[in-house]
């Protein structure tokens, strides 16, 4: 592991702690802790939560893919997150996936495709509405989103993977939250801990084509879901967010653009997953509006 992997997996956790600290199981919400939707009782893992009051109804679904570098994060951390949008009328199934440098790309994209399958083979059992599935990401939980919905739409891009996703299937709509939607040689070069990261995740270390293959922007068609699409003031993934805006543009993909905070309000990367905070709030409340207009 690279000294910038262990960096942020201390620095993040640190971060973390002090976020969620206090924070419980809201009374309202149901939930089904370490469900294996895979063969490693470890690393593939997920939690269905749901609204106490809808036992029994089917609900539309969103699935979240976690943030983290690649290398950092699991469902624990994004639990509180993930329960407030159940709050809000959603079966939410938050998931852990295989992170690198343990697993390598494309580890974390076959994880995803295992839980959206999943999420169809199981609808009956936690009353899933599987005409409305959604799917939420963050930072490079965005990129992994993203890079989902590409192979779920573009048949080229698809045929550079060996897995199948759900013949037809695509999430209906998503939010892609502070992502990283460009990770090219040219912008990365003087990035060293972007280097570093890279360096962990892909098999061959970061080669052209490689990240290539991760440039979200790249891959978007005109069949790619309608977006969600958010930043803030204090997001380092400002300039990303915008060259993702211009290639949903390009292909006449539906989208809304979200700028949150002002000049003495600066909100940080990932502030949505802060509970504590009324800048969430309503960023999560808009967000979940924009997929119940799709129910």
């Amino acid at each position: 592991m690279s000294a910038v992997s262990d960096f942020i997996r201390k620095s993040f956790k640190e971060g973390d702690d002090i976020r969620d600290a206090g924070l419980t199981t809201p009374e309202d919400v149901v939930r089904y802790d370490d469900i294996l939707y895979g063969s490693d009782p470890k690393w593939q893992v997920l939690d269905v939560y749901r609204p106490k009051d809808r036992a029994g109804e089917k609900l539309p679904v969103i699935v979240s893919v976690h943030g983290g570098g690649w290398v950092y994060g699991d469902k624990e951390r994004y639990q509180y997150y993930c329960m407030s949008l159940a709050q809000r009328g959603f079966a939410v199934v938050n998931f852990t996936y295989r992170l690198a440098p343990e697993f390598k790309y494309p580890a974390p994209l076959e994880d995803t495709n295992l839980v959206f399958s999943w999420v169809l083979a199981h609808q009956e059992e936690y009353d899933f509405d599987t005409r409305h599935i959604f799917g939420v990401g963050d930072s490079a939980g965005g990129n992994i989103l993203g890079l989902y919905c590409a192979i779920c739409t573009n048949k080229e891009y698809a045929r550079k993977y060996s897995f199948q996703t759900p013949q037809g299937f695509a999430p209906q709509a998503v939010a892609l939250n502070c992502g990283a939607y460009v990770v090219d040689a040219e912008q990365i070069s003087p990035n060293e801990q972007t280097l570093a990261l890279m360096a962990d995740y892909l098999p061959q270390k970061g080669t052209k084509e490689e990240l290539e293959l991760l440039n979200v922007v790249s891959h978007v068609t005109k069949d790619f879901p309608p977006v969600f699409l958010m930043t803030a003031t204090g997001d380092f993934l400002k300039e990303p967010t915008l060259l993702m805006a211009s290639a949903l543009t390009r292909c006449s993909v539906p989208f809304q653009y979200h700028f949150y905070g002002d000049k003495d309000n600066l909100l940080p990367h990932v502030f949505h997953c802060n509970m504590k905070s009324e800048d969430a709030k309503k960023c999560n409340d808009e967000e979940c509006a924009f997929f119940l207009s799709f129910c």
